[in-house]
Parts: structure tokens; C-alpha cells; sequence
């Protein structure tokens, strides 16, 4: 059998933050077998991860493909490990073969990963992604794999609605859209209905594009966020150049176990 936690990330309880499914792994599976199960826990992710010397290999699927990298399924990852399944160090390390090494550390109940930055830059010609926003943005960026949208405000970023059917068609993992906030340093929600997800709730994976771009407009490398999404999440960057610093804590749901498939 398969053990399965659903954690909820960056949330100080319950029902707040962004739920992921992990799955810990005694060898791995075949990739079409884990993409059932992200797809039968019809959550934003799904994490598994197997043992690997004194790493941990991660992977990440949506309900609809793995993706590259996921914050917020790391930080629900690593509190099975602390609270769970038996690690007894303060720092675990992980290894994706698609973003290289990410570390998490424990700190009391924070938990605060280390993930590679993603610099975005203006991209000056990009209507098809701002005419799916009204108001629309005042600049619009591209990193790695999302589109950052920066807006006026805070109240544009909880107002929005944008087309899951229009963002479904533009090339990109997902279209974080952003503003500076009133009590935060920043606000931000993001949309990925091409990978399977309309809106994630909070998106750890998105600030390592946000807290480069808002270190660079506010001049400072700490820096408080919240996601504006309905379920809403707290988080905490720390910019340090190449790398991003991102923290918050996390709360279990509910721990299960899949009895119909065997890992061994």
C-alpha cells in the first residue's frame, strides 16, 4: 500500500492555503500510474518522492501533467518528512531532475525553502495576454515558464476574472498576475488552466519570479506576500540573488492510504 497525506501549504490552519496530496515512494512508479493518481486526488499537485542516499527525489504532477517545479507541494513534502515519516535533521534536500537542488529548513513551525530565482523581463508586444484581463495590465513580463502581469493595484488583483478558456491558449505553464499591497509588501493570484488548474490557490513555485521583481520595485530583499485567492496564504521572500527564500507553514488534512496499489 501507498501512504498519502494532503497537507494544506502556507496555511495556519485548515481550510486555508493551497491542499497538496504527497505520496512518499519506496522506488519510483510508472509515470503514467502517477499521473492517475494526481488526477484521481484532483488537487492543484500531487508530490511523490523517493529516498535517494541522505536526498529525497521529487517530482510533481497537476491532474493533467508534471510540471517543473511546485512550491507549495515541496513545503507540504517536507512537513511529512519532519512530522511523519521520520527525518530527524533540521534541513531535508531534495533533488528534481527538471530544477536541480531545493532545500528546506525547519525553523519551529516555519518552514522555509530554497529554490532557484526566475528573473523575468518586459516583453513590450504580448497582447494576447493582456486583452484577457480587464482592466488590463500596465506591464506585462516573462520568465521561464509563466507570464508576470503587474497591475495598479491591490483591488485589480481581487477583482479580476479572466477566461479560463482564453488563458488555456497561451504558451505559458501559467500568468501570475500581481500588485503592491496595502498590508503585504505584495499581492498576487495565479491562473494555469493549460496544466490543468484554473486558479492555484497559493503558488510557492510563482515567487521565485515575484520576489526578484518586487526586491528590484521596492528596493529591499525581505519582503511579505499574500496570494488573493479564495482560499488566501500567506507567505514569506527573501531575495538573495540567484536563489529565493520562501516560507510559511502548513497543516495537515487528513492522512490515508491508497490500499489498491503496492510501491514494492
Amino acid at each position: 500500500m501507498i501512504d498519502l497525506y494532503q497537507v494544506d501549504a502556507f496555511a495556519e490552519e485548515v481550510f486555508t492555503g493551497n491542499p497538496a496530496a504527497v505520496c512518499p515512494l519506496q522506488r519510483w512508479l510508472p509515470d503514467e500510474l502517477l499521473q492517475n493518481i494526481a488526477m484521481e486526488n484532483n488537487l492543484s499537485e500531487t508530490a511523490f518522492y523517493v529516498m535517494s542516499g541522505d536526498h529525497y527525489h521529487i517530482r510533481w504532477f497537476t491532474p493533467a501533467v508534471e510540471v517543473e517545479l511546485c512550491g507549495h507541494a515541496t513545503l507540504a513534502a517536507a512537513w511529512v518528512l519532519f512530522n511523519f515519516e521520520g527525518h530527524k535533521e533540521d534541513e531535508i534536500t531534495f533533488f528534481s531532475a527538471l530544477s536541480g537542488i531545493l532545500k528546506v529548513k525547519r525553523e519551529g513551525d516555519l518552514l522555509t525553502m530554497d529554490f532557484p530565482a526566475d528573473t523575468v523581463k518586459e516583453v513590450p508586444c504580448a497582447e494576447e495576454v493582456a486583452v484577457c484581463f480587464s482592466p488590463q495590465p500596465s506591464e506585462v513580463h516573462r520568465g521561464r515558464s509563466d507570464y508576470l502581469l503587474l497591475f495598479d493595484n491591490e483591488d485589480d488583483i481581487a477583482a479580476l476574472s479572466p477566461s479560463m478558456a482564453e488563458l488555456s491558449t497561451i504558451d505559458a505553464r501559467g500568468i501570475i498576475v500581481t500588485a503592491q499591497g496595502r498590508e503585504a509588501d505584495f499581492v498576487s493570484r495565479f491562473f494555469a488552466p493549460r496544466v490543468g488548474v484554473d486558479e492555484d490557490p497559493v503558488t510557492g513555485s510563482a515567487h521565485t519570479s515575484l520576489a526578484p521583481f518586487w526586491a528590484g520595485r521596492l528596493g529591499k530583499t525581505e519582503m511579505t506576500a499574500r496570494q488573493l485567492s479564495k482560499r488566501g496564504g500567506e507567505i514569506k521572500c527573501r531575495h538573495l540573488g540567484d536563489r529565493v527564500e520562501i516560507s510559511g507553514t502548513a497543516r495537515l488534512y487528513m492522512k490515508g492510504e491508497l490500499p489498491g496499489l503496492a510501491c514494492n
